[in-house]
């Protein structure tokens, strides 16, 4: 492990190189015990980050998975748009556990709120595009994208503005929402719904950025918690089924008001395969029996929606393209032990003219690696695989998840 932290130096971000679900919240869990601030840096409560500590499951949607280590000062950054009753939700539940997380907890006043009468206007959009296409982009209706598309109109409410009056700002939201969306807005049920929020976290909104640099200065370790992943960025994914933040590594240091040299390293959080959830391009897509196995044994359902994840194989080009736009300078591939039972594992090792995945079989290792924690000791096929796609992608695979657990992982 010390090997490990020092090649990482003290900022390092934790970004997902597929579609999300890639299992970012273990490694940052395994992480957060050697870094002072844990920070996110974007997304809202369409995210979900699943951890499994002694048997127990947490799942977070907007409080950083490092949450959990008591330690740890929790940075909610000016990219993140936030639901406030679920964040307050997240907070009593690890309060029930035995964390006390608000004494530490530091939110962006930059950061915006995501209303309830955003979730109206995301159902009735997709509604729309249902009609207008035949198939929505698979939101998931947490009011995500409206609230990015008020910030971005910037007529979107901060969370500074939870310090002050909010019935004017709410009742200037209900004509606009009604004209344009013809949308009610219940102005008494939004504020009844965000005045626990008032009460308790008014004094925790800060300037995250001057916090941020000051934790710099005083040598204190940051690491960076992404959301969602790569291809579902705004700008470089698979546009427009993606999510409406930037999820790169870029994108987490402008949600965070960080500056590019601040960065000394990025680990890129893929799948041994790959899923994706919604509608949208997936070349390496596999349907029935293939799907369904990979499905079952990966327990391939969204923590966020419950939706069954699609499924498929491992694709060389995604991951290539991933690491040339986050600088990746570690891989961290997760659910190796997934593939156990496979006899010979495709992989998409390129794109042919015809926009076909090109494959390459792999053969299989056909016994377990649940738990193992020493490269050396996985089986010979698995190493190769390991191996091939360091070689594609130019890009270390130092760390390999063979099971939930916070402790099953081969750190090379």
């Amino acid at each position: 492990m010390q090997k490990l932290l020092k090649s990482l130096g003290p900022v390092c971000a934790v970004i997902g190189a597929q579609w999300g679900d890639e299992g970012k919240g273990k490694v940052i869990d395994l992480l957060s015990e050697h870094y002072g601030v844990i920070a996110r840096a974007c997304g809202g409560a369409n995210a979900g980050h699943t951890i499994v500590v002694g048997g127990q499951k947490h799942i977070f949607h907007l409080l950083p998975s490092g949450a959990l280590h008591p330690h740890a000062t929790v940075v909610i950054g000016s990219g993140l748009v936030l639901h406030l009753p679920t964040l307050l939700e997240e907070i009593r539940t690890l309060q029930a556990a035995g964390i006390d997380v608000l004494p530490r907890l530091y939110i962006s006043t930059e950061a915006h709120i995501v209303f309830e009468f955003h979730k109206q206007i995301d159902i009735a959009l997709e509604k729309q595009r249902q009609e207008r296409e035949g198939k929505g982009i698979g939101t998931t209706k947490r009011g995500i994208g409206p609230a990015y598309m008020d910030k971005a109109a910037r007529s979107g409410t901060r969370m500074e503005c939870l310090k002050g009056d909010l019935r004017p700002i709410l009742t200037a939201h209900a004509e606009r929402v009604q004209r344009l969306y013809d949308v009610a807005v219940d102005v008494d049920a939004e504020l009844k719904s965000l005045s626990s929020a008032q009460q308790l976290l008014s004094g925790h909104i800060v300037d995250t950025v001057t916090l941020l640099y000051e934790h710099l200065i005083q040598k204190k370790n940051v690491l960076i918690e992404g959301a969602q992943a790569s291809l579902l960025d705004l700008d470089h994914g698979t546009y427009p089924y993606v999510t409406s933040s930037q999820t790169t590594s870029a994108g987490a240091l402008q949600g965070l008001g960080l500056p590019p040299r601040a960065l000394t390293s990025c680990i890129g959080v893929a799948k041994a395969y790959c899923t994706r959830v919604g509608e949208g391009d997936f070349a390496t897509e596999v349907r029935g029996e293939q799907g369904d196995r990979l499905r079952e044994r990966g327990g391939e359902y969204g923590s966020t929606t419950g939706r069954p994840r699609r499924c498929g194989w491992l694709s060389i080009p995604d991951l290539k393209r991933a690491a040339m736009i986050n600088g990746f300078t570690h891989w961290n591939i997760t659910k190796l032990d997934v593939l156990d039972e496979e006899e010979e594992i495709p992989v998409c090792a390129g794109i042919g003219a015809d926009g076909k995945p090109e494959w390459k079989n792999l053969p299989g290792w056909r016994t377990s690696t649940v738990g193992v924690t020493e490269f050396s000791k996985l089986p010979q096929e698995a190493q190769e695989y390991i191996r091939f796609i360091e070689k594609e992608t130019g890009v270390p695979a130092t760390l390999i998840g063979t099971g939930p657990g916070r402790e099953q992982m081969t750190i090379q």
